[in-house]
């Protein structure tokens, strides 16, 4: 039986009881009453009391059995209330149980997994333990190369010191044997002799050529829509390459005016060419971060060149191997290609963008001309800065070389033109003209292949020529109306060429 049920059978126990007592006093008080009542009857007040006051306490009897009742419902009620929070518990009671049952093979799992875990950390320590041995050792030997390294570097410099002052040497040697023999009227003789500038010409012949002083327009070429950026003549040749913003590259008989071919496949505008010795190959520069190579004979894009993530703004090559070029881009680094391969070998980082590049005589190194108006020396096969020369105020457009190799020329935004000694990068010459305004970031000037002169655009349309020796200005020419983007001296001597934004392309004799 439930402790409910035995509940309920005792207060029906205790409601007899209480029944069974008022019927019991009841009987016992009848009797007396009613024998007392008939001679009592004058008695009848006080006994009248008395009768009114048993019932007021009987009433209050029921009222303390109706009180006892309603309470006895309420504790059955908490009762019932109590079981049900108790059934509640012993429910949540079991389900933290499987839960903790859980819990426990859960952490059981874990400690299994940490155990692995701690192995395998074991065997990587031991492994670090191995590299860091293997590390030590590798970077002993770095530095090791390093030092041979740095012997070897101080090696070179010394040669390169011993072949500068030979090369004064030449120089004075030059200097003197020309003195000489300008009275005798043998100066182009002392030239071919001394300076070691060695020109040749289709039939392979040795021959010295002097540039005359442009003065005439021969002819004035609509080449491209749009701006020319870039021109550049054949090795020893009359024959005139020219790029522009039709992203085409079309070749030129300057004799007569007349388009030879047209190479087309580039992607953005020509920015800057360059081509190989031997005159097979044209490589361009591009603002579709690309540079392209033509095969002159057949026309066809031989490589693209992928690798900068800016456009390309400068190129050149070796002059004396088709295969190595260098080209220079707004992602601030210059690349070293293999024309054989058809990739980039190395890369140079820097901070300045850079507008223009030369590769010196023997390739080895590069010249660079920069926004920061400085001009920089890199060894090309290490990517060291070997010097570095603040040349201009302003944005460096143009750097070229000589033809013997010993000066190279650089023009700035601040409308200077530069002439450095290429051994010792001090400036040996300084250009100027009060009319002479480069028009462009990549505005180029040259020099001519006798090295005598040097021809510069301005934003007038005018070309600027002056003597290297005297410094002053011998020739002014006017033809084309907007601003000149290039210039180009042929390797023969003449004729000159100058471009201009509108795409017009004039040669001068």
């Amino acid at each position: 039986m439930s402790q409910e049920e035995k509940a309920m059978e005792a207060i029906k126990d205790a409601l007899r009881a209480l029944r069974k007592r008022h019927l019991l006093e009841e009987g016992a008080h009848g009797p007396a009453i009613s024998a007392l009542s008939r001679p009592i009857i004058s008695q009848g007040s006080e006994w009248k009391e008395k009768t009114e006051k048993l019932e007021t306490e009987l009433q209050q009897c029921y009222k303390a059995q109706s009180r006892l009742s309603e309470q006895l419902v309420i504790e059955v009620a908490e009762s019932r209330t109590s079981k049900a929070i108790l059934q509640e518990k012993e429910l949540l009671i079991n389900d933290l149980q499987k839960e903790l049952t859980q819990r426990r093979e859960e952490c059981t799992q874990i400690q299994e997994e940490l155990e692995e875990k701690t192995k395998m950390v074991d065997v990587l320590i031991a492994e670090n333990q191995e590299i860091r041995s293997q590390l030590e050792e590798m970077t002993g030997r770095v530095q090791k190369a390093e030092s041979e390294n740095k012997m070897l570097i101080d090696r070179w410099m010394l040669q390169k010191m011993q072949d500068a002052e030979r090369l004064n040497e030449a120089n004075d040697l030059y200097e003197e044997m020309l003195a000489k023999l300008k009275a005798n009227g043998l100066e182009t003789l002392a030239r071919q002799q001394v300076d070691g500038i060695v020109r040749r010409n289709e039939d392979g012949t040795d021959h010295f050529v002097e540039s005359t002083i442009p003065s005439t327009c021969g002819h004035r070429i609509h080449a491209h829509e749009g701006g020319c950026g870039s021109i550049i003549f054949e090795y020893n040749s009359g024959t005139l390459f020219t790029g522009g913003q039709d992203r085409a590259v079309k070749m030129w008989d300057t004799n007569s005016g007349a388009l030879i071919k047209s190479l087309y496949g580039s992607l953005g505008n020509i920015l800057d060419m360059a081509v190989t010795h031997d005159n097979k190959s044209v490589i361009a520069a591009t603002s579709s971060n690309n540079l392209f190579v033509w095969d002159v004979s057949s026309g066809r894009v031989r490589h693209t060149l992928t690798g900068h993530t800016d456009k390309v703004c400068a190129v050149d090559v070796s002059k004396f191997s088709s295969r190595h070029v260098v080209s220079a881009a707004y992602d601030r680094t210059i690349k070293l290609w293999d024309l054989h391969k058809g990739y980039c070998t190395n890369t140079v980082l820097f901070t300045s963008n850079c507008n223009a590049i030369c590769l010196s005589i023997d390739g080895l190194t590069v010249f660079s001309g920069h926004m920061d108006g400085n001009l920089r020396l890199w060894d090309i096969q290490t990517g060291k800065l070997l010097s570095e020369v603040a040349g201009h105020s302003s944005a460096v457009t143009s750097v070229s070389l000589s033809r013997n190799g010993n000066r190279i020329l650089t023009s700035g935004r601040d409308n200077v033109h530069n002439v450095f000694d290429t051994r010792t990068l001090e400036i040996c010459g300084t250009l100027r003209a009060s009319g002479n305004r480069l028009a462009s970031n990549w505005s180029r000037s040259c020099i001519s292949p006798d090295d005598d002169y040097v021809a510069a655009g301005s934003a007038d349309g005018t070309v600027h020529v002056w003597s290297l020796s005297k410094g002053n200005i011998v020739s002014i020419l006017k033809e084309q109306t907007s601003a000149i983007l290039c210039c180009s001296w042929s390797g023969i001597g003449k004729p000159l060429a100058s471009a201009d934004k509108n795409g017009y392309v004039c040669t001068w004799t």
